[in-house]
């Protein structure tokens, strides 16, 4: 396991204080306010560790005011409902006495069932594709020196887009995004840190589908985003240190809100996950 990837894991590793209390820190990634990626897994995390035999299958949460990247953030867990084969949690993150983030997760037992998926985008596999540390740097010459920080910053998740966006100076282009994505180095068996970390990489790309119809990014420092809420649903098992197929699409834009969402493939197809979300989007 490299020190990347190491330390992401310590980092989504959050500290017990006390029953259903527990504490994280923030990394500085070189955006405005604390990553809503990382709030997710962080609140995910505290809330596999008070259920026992189950796994989550779905986490829907809202974020209430933008996370202080200095301040510990504390999730209290409520444990709403332990029933015969489903189990209800409700996090809240907490800064200086006031909620940032509230989040609700539903476990269940496992079971056999009906099947069916819809089949993953036919595109182009993750070995020729540059990342986005790469393309960020043919972008660093003209790039604001206050986001030039977050293009050089160190990943713990690579991504590959299928289609890369010119960061500074894109064309409009459908609302359809598709990116490869895993962690970049190998990860521990448990499958609560796998989903953890998938929770956490959710978060990249997916406003920034919302974007694409009107030929803007979060690089350019016109626009003012921020992410309103977001929901997961787990369909398969999956392994977040193998390529995964990020599809990602926009169907709505408007009344500053962009609407987005995704599904992620393993590389043989299998669909593993689905995701949403709702984002501000304003001018400046």
């Amino acid at each position: 396991m490299n020190d990347i990837t190491q330390d992401l894991l310590k980092h989504l590793t959050l500290e017990r204080l006390e029953e259903n209390l527990y504490r994280g820190e923030s990394r500085d990634i070189g955006s405005p306010s604390v990553y809503g990626g990382q709030v997710l897994g962080q609140a995910l995390f505290a809330a596999s560790q008070t259920v026992e035999g189950r796994e989550v299958h779905s986490l829907h949460a809202y974020f209430l005011r933008p996370g202080d990247k200095k301040v510990p953030i504390v999730y209290e867990v409520d444990r709403i409902r332990d029933g015969r084969s489903y189990t209800t949690r409700r996090i809240v993150a907490i800064q200086r006495g006031k909620p940032i983030f509230n989040m609700s997760a539903s476990f269940k037992t496992r079971e056999e069932g009906i099947e069916h998926q819809c089949e993953m985008p036919k595109v182009p596999g993750p070995e020729n594709l540059p990342n986005m540390t790469e393309l960020g740097k043919q972008a660093l010459a003209d790039i604001p020196e206050k986001l030039d920080r977050f293009l050089k910053w160190q990943r713990p998740i690579e991504l590959r887009p299928v289609q890369p966006t010119h960061l500074l100076h894109p064309e409009p282009a459908p609302p359809f995004n598709d990116v490869w994505i895993r962690a970049v180095g190998t990860l521990p068996d448990d499958p609560v840190m796998h989903k953890a970390m998938l929770a956490y990489a959710s978060d990249y790309s997916l406003l920034g589908t919302a974007l694409l119809p009107h030929a803007l990014t979060f690089t350019q420092g016109t626009i003012r985003a921020a992410s309103l809420d977001h929901a997961m649903w787990f369909h398969r098992d999956f392994r977040m240190d193998e390529w995964l197929l990020y599809s990602m699409d926009s169907p709505s834009t408007s009344h500053g809100r962009g609407f987005s969402r995704g599904n992620l493939f393993t590389r043989e197809g299998k669909l593993v996950a689905s995701v949403a979300q709702e984002g501000m989007i304003r001018r400046v």
